[in-house]
């Protein structure tokens, strides 16, 4: 059973909000005064998309991907430009579901690979309708 993913949206690049970036560690421990280490500001669209014109952001729905660090309601984003390769987390397209899995060949087979042990590896057969929408780069988790 493929994970959902509930949503597309496009990267939008009119807004340029920086955000005041710290370069020193936070400690878990006793705190400790961190103006001093103020460095500037931080636009996260430098940092987490290489291609604006073929980036996507997906909302993810279902439990599949836990292994990989991404959970229902996650934001992630989806580069079109990248060249999905094995072992890629991808966003694709399967019989006219959307889905977001790793790819996974083995002797020379296609495969989309949950990250959870309670999903079963899924083969991608010639008779089928299978596209990659583009390569997950990062996820966006809230806690």
């Amino acid at each position: 059973m493929p994970t959902c993913v509930d949503a597309i949206y496009k990267t939008l690049f009119s807004t340029k909000i920086k955000r005041p970036l710290f370069l020193v560690p936070v400690q878990a421990g006793f705190p400790s005064p961190a103006d001093d280490y103020l460095e500037g500001r931080l636009d996260l669209n430098e940092h987490l998309i290489a291609h604006p014109a073929a980036t996507f952001f997906f909302r993810v729905t279902g439990d599949s991907m836990i292994g990989a660090g991404i959970h229902s309601g996650d934001l992630l984003i989806v580069d079109k430009a990248e060249e999905p390769r094995d072992g890629s987390v991808v966003v694709a397209v399967l019989d006219g579901e959307l889905t977001v899995k790793r790819i996974e060949i083995h002797d020379g087979r296609l495969f989309l690979a949950p990250e959870n042990p309670d999903y079963p590896l899924i083969p991608v057969t010639e008779e089928q309708s299978f596209q990659v929408w583009g390569v997950v780069t990062h996820a966006i988790h809230s806690f």
